[in-house]
């Protein structure tokens, strides 16, 4: 018998992962989630520990697999989301790797203008007005 445990997916939403938790529960399955209480406690540390992770057992992901592909009720999840952004489009993909994993949000990289910069060094104070993008989850790569 295996026993072995491995991350089966991993959100960065803790709700959408107790949600897949529950319906692993309900049809029996044995699961868990790691990193949930610091996902919810401070959701700003989300991204750097690598989402909220779901374990399973390594001998029922297939049935798993089986499972949630079935279940037309989880359509929601990440991969399969379709959203609208501002411009009516669907879901936006990465210029860099095409995935669509991909949210809107304070940039990283290029986060404040050089107005917002220069206005700050000058009143000796922090920007207080930051740049958003899209940015990819699974490449980094931030676009307009």
């Amino acid at each position: 018998m295996n026993d072995r445990t491995v991350v089966y997916s991993t959100y960065y939403n803790p709700m959408e992962a107790n949600i897949i938790k529950a319906k692993l529960e309900d049809s029996e399955f044995a699961c868990f989630l790691a990193d949930e209480n610091v996902a919810t406690l401070n959701p700003l540390y989300n991204q750097a520990i690598g989402g909220v992770k779901l374990i399973v057992f390594e001998r029922d992901v297939e049935a798993i697999n089986a499972l949630l592909a079935e279940d037309h009720s989880l359509a929601f999840e990440s991969n399969e989301i379709i959203e609208k952004d501002e411009s009516g489009d669907d879901k936006t993909v990465c210029e860099k790797c095409g995935s669509k994993n991909v949210g809107y949000g304070m940039a990283t990289d290029k986060k404040y203008s050089i107005w917002a910069t220069i206005l700050a060094f000058l009143t000796l104070t922090t920007p207080i007005k930051a740049n958003k993008c899209h940015h990819c989850y699974d490449c980094g790569y931030e676009f307009e």
